[in-house]
């Protein structure tokens, strides 16, 4: 992993998932700076965005108030994934990007690391509360 400019000591920074989330929007921006001019409204913002999405929604998910909110934002981040892992696969087709840049190999274990989170907060409460009074 590159050099961190941050430090860490919040409780969102010290998870994995956050710090690979971090290195991970990193790589995507060096990436995105080798796309196409012409693409950077059709691919490379989008990527951008899901990209800094992964360990944005992990940190605000932590600083939520109970185990749902976590899982809540814990799922977006793990939407965020898979999108960018859909569009770095479409560079890759396109001829913008090798099939075994080191990228991949942090989607992939984000990913897990991801669900892995996402798995043990959601089996914490399961049952979101209840916003509204029954009817």
């Amino acid at each position: 992993m590159a050099s961190r400019a941050w430090e860490v000591g919040k409780p969102d920074e010290q998870l994995d998932a956050w710090k690979l989330g971090m290195e991970l929007a990193t790589q995507t921006f060096a990436i995105t700076a080798g796309i196409p001019s012409e693409e950077r409204f059709g691919l490379s913002q989008p990527m951008r965005r899901a990209a800094v999405s992964i360990p944005s929604n992990t940190a605000e998910g932590a600083a939520r108030s109970g185990p749902w909110e976590y899982a809540r934002f814990l799922s977006i981040a793990r939407g965020s994934h898979a999108e960018l892992d859909t569009q770095m696969q479409l560079a890759v087709m396109l001829g913008w990007l090798d099939k075994q840049h080191t990228v991949f190999e942090l989607i992939d274990h984000g990913g897990k690391l991801l669900t892995g989170l996402h798995r043990k907060w959601s089996l914490n409460e399961p049952t979101p509360p209840c916003r509204f009074p029954a009817a």
